[in-house]
């Protein structure tokens, strides 16, 4: 039973589960949008929002428990210098998700998450 299992599993283990996840943070930081699964793009909505999150104080504190998940310095510095302050006034609500469709290969719903340009 599924009883309080909170999360889509994505048919991967949790190592890499969170290995996927972390690359498609470090992608829709660098590129403002990326198209993936509807799947995919639910999980990485919240994920993604927390690092802006913090990425709004700024501190050293915050960055290092970024970089834990945004291992590429470039992305990091992206993330503190121009994401934090441009949503700084905002409360929460980072990304926007919009279907796009089925995949023609095997019928996925697909999705674009991109960032809010406010």
């Amino acid at each position: 039973m599924r009883h309080r299992k909170a999360g889509r599993s994505l048919r991967r283990t949790s190592e890499q589960k969170l290995a996927l996840i972390r690359n498609l943070a470090t992608s829709l930081i660098e590129q403002g949008a990326i198209e993936t699964t509807e799947a995919k793009a639910k999980e990485l909505r919240p994920f993604v929002e927390k690092l802006i999150t913090k990425a709004k104080t700024g501190t050293l504190h915050a960055r290092r428990l970024a970089g834990k998940h945004v291992t590429k310095r470039a992305t990091a510095d992206k993330l503190f210098q121009e994401l934090g302050p441009k949503f700084a006034t905002r409360a929460g609500g980072y990304t926007r998700i919009l279907k796009t469709g089925h995949r023609k290969g095997d019928g996925a719903e697909m999705a674009r998450i991109e960032l809010i340009e406010s």
